[in-house]
């Protein structure tokens, strides 16, 4: 019984301290920065051709792209996930993905049908590296003008034209 007392008396004496705010959501741009995308183009294809391990003989691989603590560009997730299957949406502080495809479904490579409804219902940049060829191709699928356009990515992060 004292020692309830006592508990009570300290607690209002010295009352919990009012809870922060939340901190602001991180703005997500809609088309990534120049970092992101060239941080994406190197480390995206420094992981092309490596195996996948887990349960999914054919998985694709795919990266969550954050910043540190510094700023800088960084991969805060890699994992393997089935592939023909739509991303989830990505937990908050990611600012693009990078989905590296094993092989092509379309006559003509490029981004799926998947990765361009990703893109849709997320806002969020999106980073596909086809694994079929060497030097392996990428692509930048991001919402553009109230629709989800796309773009071929070179080696070093250089740019193509958006195309539909």
């Amino acid at each position: 019984m004292i020692g309830a007392l006592l508990l009570s008396a300290a607690l209002a004496a010295d009352p919990l301290p009012a809870a922060s705010p939340a901190p602001a959501a991180i703005a997500v741009p809609i088309i990534a920065d120049t970092d992101i995308r060239e941080y994406a183009a190197v480390a995206g294809r420094k992981v092309a051709g490596r195996p996948v391990g887990g349960p999914y003989p054919n998985a694709d691989k795919v990266l969550l792209i954050a910043r540190d603590g510094k700023g800088y560009p960084t991969v805060a997730a890699s994992i393997g996930f089935p592939t023909r299957q739509s991303l989830p949406a990505p937990p908050v502080g990611t600012l693009a993905i990078i989905r590296l495809h094993q092989r092509s479904e379309n006559i003509v490579p490029g981004p799926t049908a998947d990765d361009l409804a990703f893109v849709a219902a997320n806002r969020m940049s999106l980073f596909v590296i086809g694994e079929w060829a060497r030097p392996a191709p990428m692509w930048e699928v991001a919402w553009v003008d109230d629709a989800v356009r796309y773009r071929a990515i070179g080696d070093v992060g250089e740019i193509g034209p958006w195309q539909d």
